[in-house]
């Protein structure tokens, strides 16, 4: 066991080298002149005093010297933790900026993912054994994997909020309350929490239901099942084998998906204006932010390692085929 997890921690940690690698590629292959952006902002008239900031600028930001040495930079600051300065919100450390907006982030994939997963299976294992129930699950389900996340992000968004007015349809809280540890600031961050996460649940919950509608049915009609009905073993032993096979290619579903459901999630916060990663990056690219985005992109691919890792473990707890060839035997 020791050796297949660090065979798997040795793949990670070069799976994040290539992608914190590219992430630091995409801004520079940006158009545009972000010092430029800044100067222009500040409104300085005297060509002698904007080409003094430009060079201020460019010094700090370390624009004035090759790329491979921007890039050396950039690794030796990473490993103390400095993602460096801001540019839209400059002197703002890029740090703490994801930090404020990580928590709406994660408070958003969490419980989608984690309730999309086990709902959908629930009602797919259901759907397989209850003939009224498929009839409607599956097309419900078709239809709701079937839809972007925006799609379905503006169709809540005009019927609860814009038509029914149950719930907001921006923001990640009231603009007249300040956000703190206060019950008032919790329920007002709730309400505006609500749209958003229906958006990713919903669209997850029909594709997971769907999968496991089709290998309950699989497993139901596959030879073991039917030796076992041969032998008299109740019905209920026959299911609960049926869905212990059935739930593995979910869990490898799972962290296949975790990359889809990560771009969903951001595209969803953009269409909600809800502050969390997925704004951030919209607001770096549009001020040309290169160390921001390079920061968001930075804490998503550390959040889809670290949760296909868990995902791993959980893999090994869950087949005993995968204990047994870590122990040297066959299946």
């Amino acid at each position: 066991m020791r050796r297949y997890f660090a065979r798997k921690l040795l793949v990670y940690a070069l799976t994040f080298v290539a992608a914190v690698t590219v992430n630091w590629m995409i801004p520079r292959f940006m158009p545009g002149d972000p010092v430029a952006a800044m100067v222009a902002r500040a409104r300085v008239s005297q060509p002698e005093a904007a080409e003094a900031m430009r060079a201020y600028y460019n010094n700090l930001f370390g624009f004035d010297e090759p790329l491979w040495q921007q890039y050396l930079h950039f690794w030796g600051a990473l490993l103390q933790g400095d993602f460096g300065i801001s540019i839209w919100v400059f002197p703002t450390p890029v740090g703490d900026v994801l930090l404020d907006a990580l928590p709406y982030t994660l408070g958003l994939m969490i419980p989608s993912v984690l309730l999309s997963w086990f709902v959908g299976n629930w009602i797919g294992a259901l759907s397989a054994r209850r003939k009224v129930l498929d009839n409607t699950v599956l097309p419900v389900g078709y239809l709701l994997t079937a839809m972007p996340y925006m799609w379905i992000a503006v169709i809540l968004a005009w019927a609860l909020g814009a038509h029914a007015g149950w719930f907001p349809i921006s923001g990640g809280y009231s603009l007249d309350i300040t956000p703190g540890w206060s019950t008032d600031f919790a329920l007002d961050a709730l309400h505006h929490w609500v749209l958003p996460f229906l958006s990713l649940f919903l669209v997850a919950l029909g594709g997971w239901a769907i999968g496991m509608r089709n290998m309950i049915i699989y497993e139901l009609e596959s030879d073991y099942s039917s030796y076992l009905s041969a032998l008299g073993a109740p019905q209920r032993l026959i299911r609960r084998y049926a869905f212990r096979n059935a739930v593995l290619p979910q869990v490898t579903g799972l962290a296949l998906q975790l990359g889809v459901l990560v771009a969903g999630a951001l595209v969803t916060e953009i269409v909600f204006a809800y502050p969390g990663l997925g704004s951030l990056i919209l607001a770096s690219i549009q001020n040309q932010d290169f160390f921001l985005l390079q920061g968001a992109f930075l804490f998503i691919v550390i959040g889809v390692l670290i949760a296909n890792f868990l995902i791993d473990i959980v893999y090994v707890v869950v087949d005993p085929r995968t204990r047994t060839g870590m122990a040297g035997g066959t299946s």
